[in-house]
């Protein structure tokens, strides 16, 4: 018989490790959705932390009694028109950067994601209340692509500058216009960059609160402003929370289980210099 080999300490260490992590991620989740299906009275007694009786309750309370569903057509138009025009404006700005070494315009981009997001609300909600546009969409689109428009341009500056130039010069041989070659040579080639900084720049708007919290309106709540409809001045739904957070949480956990591979090749790929 061969003989087993054993496990060095530094293997049993990082297995250790692991576990600890995965744990330490899942426990929370788990307790999430296992209690978005007790009632508050069963969320508060220990000895039913496994074995409880689910109810469906929350979820009803959730989707017909709260208007979710309105909720969540508001959170997916925002994500999604400011993914689409963050792509529209960074797409071409981030080439132009890569292929004229614009780096100090992509300093001021990298800044801009540095800037906390809290420093520029009070500002914008005076200029936008100005305008006459706080509570409308225009105004939420607006401000999360302030996060998903300089990650579009500094996942795809990468992914530009991994690009050979070659490609398009011999386009332009053969008697493509600059624009012509970005058009049929480099925007085909960059598809994997496009749709990691789509993706990205997608779950950041669907998970982005503190904007919403304050520009938003009565009828344009995204999902994670509306969770706290059921924290109340003196008491706390609890199920209704978790319910309402299992809802927010497991579409971008989805989202996020299936494209992960697309996410991270298309990152590689952009991390080295043809």
């Amino acid at each position: 018989m061969a003989r087993r080999k054993r496990r060095t300490p530094y293997q049993v260490f990082r297995a250790v490790a692991l576990a600890v992590v995965v744990v330490s991620l899942v426990a929370p989740l788990l307790w999430m959705v296992a209690a978005s299906f007790k009632t508050n009275v069963d969320i508060y007694d220990s000895g039913k932390a496994f074995a409880f009786t689910p109810v469906l309750e929350n979820y009803t309370k959730v989707l017909d009694q709260a208007n979710y569903l309105q909720f969540i057509g508001n959170s997916l138009w925002v994500a999604f028109a400011a993914t689409v025009l963050s792509l529209i404006l960074g797409v071409p700005a981030a080439y132009s950067m890569s292929r004229f070494n614009m780096r100090r315009s992509a300093l001021v981009v990298l800044m801009a994601r540095v800037i906390p997001g809290v420093s520029l609300l009070v500002p914008w909600y005076y200029v936008f209340s100005n305008l006459r546009l706080v509570g409308g969409f225009t105004v939420l689109i607006l401000s999360h692509m302030f996060v998903s428009l300089p990650l579009v341009v500094y996942i795809l500056m990468g992914f530009f500058d991994g690009l050979p130039e070659e490609l398009e010069e011999s386009g332009q041989v053969d008697g493509l216009t600059p624009i012509g070659a970005f058009r049929r040579i480099t925007l085909p080639l960059s598809a994997p960059g496009i749709a990691t900084a789509g993706i990205l720049s997608f779950i950041f708007s669907w998970n982005n609160f503190m904007f919403a919290l304050v520009l938003s309106g009565a009828d344009t709540k995204t999902l994670p402003v509306a969770i706290f409809d059921f924290v109340g001045y003196a008491s706390i739904d609890w199920g209704g929370l978790m319910a309402a957070s299992t809802v927010v949480t497991l579409p971008i956990m989805l989202i996020a289980l299936f494209v992960q591979k697309y996410v991270v090749s298309g990152l590689t790929a952009g991390a080295t210099k043809g």
